[in-house]
């Protein structure tokens, strides 16, 4: 569009706006258009609105993602109305936009924003007078909203952050306070790593991490640092909070933690910086859980359900693998000398129905799991208080509302201005906040009491400090004023289940058996190597040590932080670990070509055997025309810790330069480390070369005879 005609237009968009209105409608309604402007909150205060308080004060950035000029953006805060309902609260978590009203009018954040450029965005409302009066104890909507007119459009709405804000007092009128309802809360802390970090691991080598984001997690500032210095900081300012919390840990990160105390490489070669980091937070994490309540997760936060369904050499489901992920207690107390909780478990993902008797077989008696995945009976009703499964085990439920305000929602495409919590930190805490005063009876009818609550962050919690702090102080301010009581898992587990649930079906697709099947090969793999290993005398390592990291990379291919499409991710560490031991046994590159002294020769092959064990594996030739072995398939062993060499009986098949590839397999065949070219002379004629030059020799004989035999006959004048 030429500049005159689109500024023609935009005239005609002006006068339809005075004749008609202003374009509210416009305004309020989300566009249709991807987001040109991004809204980033970094600021609310308070968190919690009590009858003390006098303003509410919302602080961020707004910066123009779009191609295009953003003329006078401008923001303000709008307040919907008290949520009366868990349907309605779970729109709101959900991302659906709600009637609303303006508590302040449109502020203008800058006269322009060209493309890439940012503003303050910094909203304050009093709540003296109407605007505060008009509250009362419950949830409110709140939406930060942020317009402007895009170059050559018209105004509309370009960015919007939905939230949610309890009320626990009219502001002003401290004799309107919320009932109190003393609803029981408990807390799990995850600590888990973001995404299983092990490259490889080999036995007796210094581990090897994908990269050393993992260092800066542990260190001040990061993710879960901040997770521990958070959940202190509730122990020693607010002891009711601080005792509620139940951590959930990961066994798989105390492992890897701990052994980057020794040190540690990082893939491509280099040291790892993260050694002192992780020493210290390991410290500070037994200081806050000695004497607490303390839970496994599965060994790498492990799908139950994907993992039971890898099979081993024999077909079948490979139960030690599931021994591995269960055996999490045993982890906790060696590295931080602290014991589990007996009998509880928190597993990720939808567990089955051979994944819950396998919990029940590996000693516990307890599963918590999300409410919204109980279901009574075979009915489609959700389940708000424990139960018993149908193998006994007790389904103990955390709340899903909660869980849904903590991790957001994901935009909708028909709202795409709109930003979701899980992307915005402060907006998440914030909205899990709500959530757990919403469930505990908050602005409910009167009458109705809040029952116990167990709060299950995301399992990969990414929030800042601040912001934990936020959140365990709001939880605070709620006990403080009622709505809840401090309490632990113990206490809520003390009560007697309300009947029978099943869990509903996993939603995934495959349920998990692309990575399962690809985890199989790799599986059967390991097998095969196990067998070819025999004890050596001198190192008395047992086989099964050798190759338990391999075991280890295939449950943490398993892990509910990988993707269900994230084959390759999944299998990248056993792969990894697998190569790792296979290249320690392999066949040395000869560094000269080698004279075949006869047509049938020995040909030595060196093989290098670096393992602390035994190995028994088949010399193999491949790409070898023209060379044929003399005997294949022959079992040989090779010694711990040293080198050997053996000969091949080959037999050149034609003289000339020859070429062989040489290489190693276990005999159940197992590749082992990596090829070797191997590149021969040969001056002896094999028999098939001899066969072949007698049977042309006779040949050429014969037509020699028979031309002869015609010329003598033509010379005697006979007729040919």
């Amino acid at each position: 569009m030429k500049r005159p005609a689109a500024f023609l237009l935009s005239l005609l968009i002006v006068a339809a706006t005075a004749l008609f209105g202003a374009p509210a409608g416009a305004q309020e309604n989300p566009s249709p258009e991807p987001a040109r402007l991004r809204l980033d909150l970094g600021q609310l205060t308070p968190r919690v609105i009590s009858s003390a308080d006098q303003a509410i004060t919302v602080a961020g950035t707004v910066t123009n993602t779009g191609s295009r000029r953003i003329v006078k953006p401008m923001a303000r805060l709008q307040i919907g109305e008290r949520l009366a309902s868990p349907r309605a609260m779970d729109s709101v978590l959900a991302g659906t936009p709600v009637q609303d009203t303006p508590l302040t009018e449109f502020t203008t954040l800058a006269e322009d924003l060209e493309p890439g450029q940012s503003a303050r965005l910094n909203i304050t409302v009093p709540l003296t007078g109407p605007r505060g009066a008009g509250l009362r104890p419950g949830v409110y909507p709140l939406l930060v909203n942020v317009n402007g007119t895009p170059e050559y459009g018209g105004p509309a709405r370009l960015a919007a952050v939905s939230l949610l804000m309890p009320v626990l007092s009219t502001p002003g009128h401290a004799n309107n306070q919320s009932t109190q309802r003393h609803s029981k809360l408990a807390v799990l802390w995850p600590i888990t790593d973001s995404t299983p970090h092990v490259q490889s691991a080999p036995f007796g080598v210094p581990m090897t991490l994908t990269d050393d984001s993992l260092a800066d997690q542990l260190s001040p500032g990061g993710r879960l640092y901040s997770l521990v210095s958070a959940a202190r900081a509730a122990q020693e300012t607010n002891p009711k909070i601080g005792g509620s919390l139940c951590f959930a840990l990961d066994p798989d990160l105390l492992r890897t933690v701990d052994a980057m105390k020794n040190g540690y490489r990082v893939s491509g070669g280099a040291t790892g910086k993260g050694a002192d980091a992780a020493s210290n937070w390991l410290a500070a994490l037994r200081a806050l859980v000695t004497g607490r309540c303390v839970i496994p997760l599965p060994f790498a936060d492990a799908d139950l359900t994907t993992l039971g369904k890898i099979r081993g050499a024999d077909g079948n489901p490979d139960a030690g693998l599931m021994t591995t992920a269960l055996n999490g207690t045993a982890t906790i107390r060696q590295v931080l000398g602290v014991e589990s909780k007996s009998g509880v478990l928190w597993p990720g993902g939808t567990p089955d129905d051979k994944a819950l008797s396998a919990i029940s077989s590996g000693g516990f008696q307890t599963v918590l799991t999300d409410s919204g995945k109980l279901r009574a009976g075979g009915d489609d009703e959700t389940v708000t208080g424990a139960a018993t499964l149908s193998d006994g085990l007790r389904a103990q439920p955390t709340n899903s509302m909660a869980t849904a305000g903590l991790t957001g929602f994901t935009p909708s495409p028909q709202a795409p201005t709109t930003y979701s919590g899980a992307s915005q930190r402060a907006v998440s805490t914030q909205n899990g906040l709500a959530a757990v005063a919403f469930e505990a009876g908050l602005g409910r009818t009167e009458g109705t009491t809040g029952g116990p609550l167990l709060i299950a962050p995301p399992r990969r919690w990414d929030a800042t400090t601040d912001e934990l702090n936020a959140f365990l102080s709001g939880l605070g301010k709620l006990t403080t004023a009622g709505v809840t009581a401090g309490s632990t898992l113990d206490d809520l587990l003390g009560t007697a289940p309300e009947g029978s649930a099943s869990l509903a079906a996993d939603t995934r697709s495959d349920g998990g058996a692309a990575v399962a099947g690809q985890l199989s090969g790799l599986d059967q793999d390991a097998t095969g190597l196990v067998s070819a290993m025999q004890v050596d005398q001198r190192n008395q390592v047992e086989p099964k040590a050798v190759v338990g990291p391999v075991r280890d990379a295939l449950v943490r291919g398993s892990s509910t932080a990988f993707g269900p499409s994230a084959v390759a991710s999944a299998s990248a560490n056993a792969t990894a670990e697998l190569a790792a031991i296979r290249d320690q046994v392999t066949v040395e590159q000869p560094k000269q070509t080698f004279a075949l002294a006869s047509g049938s020769s020995p040909l030595p092959v060196y093989v290098h055997n670096d393992l602390p064990v035994g190995v028994t594996a088949q010399i193999v030739l491949r790409n070898n025309m023209g060379v044929r072995p003399e005997q294949a398939g022959k079992n040989l062993l090779f010694p711990a810790k040293g080198g050997q060499t053996k000969y091949v009986q080959i037999e050149a098949l034609r003289a000339g330069r020859l070429s062989v590839d040489v290489s190693l397999t276990t005999p159940s065949g197992t590749d082992l480390g990596a090829t070797a070219r191997f590149e021969l002379t040969s001056t002896e004629y094999g028999p098939i070369t001899i066969i072949v030059t007698v049977v042309a020799g006779c040949a050429l004989l014969l037509l020699a005879s028979r031309r002869i035999y015609r010329r003598i006959k033509e010379s005697r004048g006979g007729t040919p």
